[in-house]
């Protein structure tokens, strides 16, 4: 009978060893997935902002006054405008 109460000791020792390693195993991934979801958060963040500031960039006032300062480009004057009738050009085909 001893025998026996020492095979389930040992077998209870080992089961028993097994949930601390499982639990173990758990808390730390679980300490690594909200290290994870903190990031996330933070590039979700990060990528609103990106996205505010492309918005700002792309203005279109600001794309004009960047077009006038930088590349000295300006609005054709009334006699440089040249209208161009795609109808007339087919027919000629």
């Amino acid at each position: 009978m001893t025998r026996r109460l020492w095979i389930v000791i040992a077998l209870l020792v080992a089961s028993a060893a097994g949930v601390i390693e499982l639990r173990h195993e758990n808390r730390v991934a679980f300490a690594k997935l909200q290290t994870l979801q903190h990031q996330r958060d933070a590039l979700d963040v990060e990528w609103g902002k990106l996205l505010l500031e492309e918005g700002a960039w792309a203005q279109h006032q600001r794309l004009e006054s960047t077009a006038r300062a930088k590349l000295g480009m300006q609005l054709p004057q009334a006699d440089q405008i040249v209208m161009v009738d795609l109808r007339d050009t087919e027919s000629q085909r």
